[in-house]
């Protein structure tokens, strides 16, 4: 199994919870400003190796929950018939 076909099938049992209505929000969901603001700050430092520890682990943290955000949306766009299956 590939590594994004295991990221893939995680979130199954979650997106069969989705209605239309909940797919819809969750394609429209954008994360908060002040959020996107630190990932991109975080990012910048990262790319110059200049993370601490605890910057790291919160850079990954937050890149891991985008991850799974996306895979969250591509069922949800699936699931509206926005791409086919």
């Amino acid at each position: 199994m590939g590594v994004a076909t295991g990221l893939d099938s995680l979130p199954g049992p979650l997106s069969r919870c989705l209605d239309a209505e909940s797919a819809r929000w969750l394609v429209e969901f954008r994360v908060d400003p002040p959020v996107q603001e630190r990932i991109d700050r975080l990012g910048e430092r990262a790319n110059e190796s200049n993370l601490g520890a605890d910057e790291r682990d919160e850079y990954e943290a937050l890149i891991n929950a985008a991850d799974f955000i996306s895979i969250l949306k591509l069922k949800a766009r699936r699931h509206l018939g926005q791409i086919p299956h």
